[in-house]
C-alpha cells in the first residue's frame, strides 16, 4: 500500500483493515514517505512491515520472500538510501490514463502523463516529510528513463507532463537535460515542474528556456507570507522573495501556482489577510487551488518540526486516530471574519480555466 502523503496514509489503513477481513494471513506492507514516518502505528497492527526512502529493490525482495513462501519477517522500518538502476515503470496493469487527472486547456480535458526526473531533496524544510526520510540527499533518475516513462504514456495520449520531483531544480544541469530531450522528441508535449521559491530565484536564467520547452506552470511552497512562519517553517525564502520569483516566472511565460500552509500557531489574522490581499492583487486567483487557504500544518512522528523549541507549547501526545471535533473549519470561520458575512452556503464552483488540473 503506496502511503506517499497523509490523505493516502489515511486511506491505506482502510484499506489494510478491509485486506485483514477478505485475508487475514495477507502480508500487508506499507511503503513510501508517511509508511516510515507512521511506522511505529502502522506496525502496532495494521501492517506487516514499512519500508521508505528507495525502496524498489526492497520491496521486490519482500514479495519474492513471499511468493516464495518463505518467511517474510519484519524489515526494520529504515530509509533505503542507496541509489537503484531505475528500469522505466511498468505499467500496463495500472488504470488508464482516462482515470487520472487532466489539464484543462482551450475548452479541452487533455490526458497527462506523470514522470519523475529525481526522488529526495537537497533541503531539509521543518515541515516536509521528505527530510526524515531522505536527510538532504536526493537521487536523480536516468535521463533515458525518463524519457521512456513519458514516452510510453504519450503514446497512450498524454498531452502533458507532469514532473512529480520534490523539487525540479535540485539538479538543474540534469532538470534540463530532460526537459530539452522530452520536448525534442515531443515538441507539441507540455509540461509542469515544482520548485522552491529560492530555486526559482537562484536560476532564473533558465526559466525562459524551460518556458520555451513547453514548462506552462511552476507549482512552488510559498507556504506564507510571514517571516516569522517562514522562519519557524526554514523555508529558506523570505515573504520579500515571493514577488521577484513571481515577476521571474511570469517573464519566462510560465504560470506560478503558489501553495500555502494557512494555519500555523504563529499564523496571525492579519496573515491570512495578506495572503488573500497577494493572491488577489498579483491575479493569482485562478492559479491556487481552494483547498489551499484551509490547510492547516501538519506535523507527523519524526518531523524536523519536533526539533523546535518554538513547538513544543503546541505539542501533545501523538493521538494517531484522533478526530477534529465537529465544527466549522478554521479557515472558513477566518474567512467570515474577514468579509463580516454571515456563514452560509458556498456560491457556485467557478468554471474550470486553461492549465487547470481537473
Amino acid at each position: 500500500i503506496a502511503v506517499p502523503m497523509h490523505t493516502a496514509l489515511r486511506v491505506g489503513v482502510k484499506v489494510a483493515g478491509q485486506v485483514r477481513a477478505v485475508n487475514p494471513g495477507c502480508h500487508v506492507c506499507f511503503y513510501g514517505l508517511y509508511a516510515l514516518l507512521n511506522a511505529d502505528y502502522l506496525l502496532a497492527g495494521v501492517a506487516d512491515s514499512v519500508l521508505g526512502g528507495e525502496s524498489e529493490e526492497a520491496l521486490v525482495a519482500l514479495v519474492e520472500r513471499v511468493l516464495a513462501a518463505a518467511p517474510a519477517g519484519t524489515p526494520s522500518p529504515r530509509a533505503s538510501l542507496v541509489k537503484l538502476d531505475f528500469p522505466p515503470p511498468a505499467r500496463a496493469q495500472l488504470p488508464g490514463l482516462k482515470q487520472y487527472v487532466r489539464l484543462e486547456r482551450d475548452g479541452r480535458q487533455e490526458l497527462t502523463a506523470y514522470v519523475e526526473a529525481s526522488r529526495g531533496c537537497l533541503h531539509r524544510c521543518r515541515h516536509c516529510p521528505i527530510p526524515p526520510v531522505y536527510g538532504g540527499r536526493f537521487f536523480v533518475v536516468p535521463r533515458e528513463t525518463v524519457l521512456a516513462d513519458a514516452r510510453q504514456q504519450i503514446e497512450a495520449g498524454a498531452r502533458h507532463v507532469t514532473f512529480g520531483d520534490p523539487d525540479f531544480l535540485n539538479g538543474p544541469g540534469h532538470a534540463l537535460a530532460v526537459a530539452r530531450a522530452l520536448h525534442a522528441e515531443f515538441p507539441d508535449v507540455t509540461f509542469d515542474v515544482t520548485a522552491k521559491v529560492e530555486h526559482l530565484l537562484a536560476h532564473r536564467r533558465h526559466l525562459p528556456e524551460l518556458g520555451g520547452l513547453g514548462c506552462l506552470f511552476v507549482v512552488s511552497a510559498v507556504e506564507s507570507l510571514s517571516d516569522t512562519v517562514l522562519a519557524h517553517l526554514d523555508k529558506g525564502h523570505t515573504a520579500a522573495d515571493v514577488r521577484p520569483a513571481l515577476v521571474a516566472v511570469r517573464a519566462a511565460g510560465i504560470t506560478l501556482r503558489p501553495t500555502w500552509v494557512a494555519f500555523t500557531p504563529w499564523t496571525t489574522l492579519a496573515d491570512y489577510r495578506r495572503m488573500l490581499d497577494f493572491v488577489e492583487g498579483e491575479d493569482l486567483v485562478d492559479a491556487v487551488d481552494p483547498v489551499q487557504y484551509s490547510i492547516r500544518l501538519l506535523v507527523p512522528p519524526g518531523s524536523l518540526l519536533l526539533e523546535s523549541e518554538a513547538m513544543r507549547p503546541w505539542l501533545r501526545a501523538f493521538a494517531p486516530d484522533r478526530r477534529p471535533p465537529a465544527r466549522r473549519a478554521p479557515a472558513h470561520r477566518a474567512l467570515v471574519l474577514l468579509s463580516g458575512a454571515h456563514p452560509g452556503p458556498v456560491g457556485p464552483r467557478r468554471q474550470p480555466r486553461d492549465g487547470d488540473l481537473t
